[in-house]
């Protein structure tokens, strides 16, 4: 049951989709979203620690988000090695 002024969570999780395709983060980044009476939660890979910044501020910035639980990693990209590929 929602409560009075609540954004249902489906409402929400379509909003946060819509806002992470916005963020910048690189085609690299595994970024999930669960979203629970208006709690979100992050989780997945970035490759960096100015993605993570990124992606939570987007995630909160949504009218109806209560609070953000993040559970990124950071998984650096791999480094190319001369003669190989």
């Amino acid at each position: 049951m929602l409560r009075r002024n609540q954004v249902p969570d489906k409402t929400l999780l379509q909003k946060l989709n819509q806002r992470m395709m916005r963020t910048g983060t690189g085609s690299q980044c595994r970024v999930s979203l669960a979203v629970h009476n208006g709690d979100v939660t992050v989780s997945g890979t970035i490759q960096f620690e100015h993605q993570r910044r990124m992606v939570l501020r987007a995630a909160g910035g949504i009218e109806g988000v209560r609070r953000v639980t993040d559970t990124l990693r950071i998984v650096p990209p791999k480094k190319h090695q001369p003669g190989k590929g």
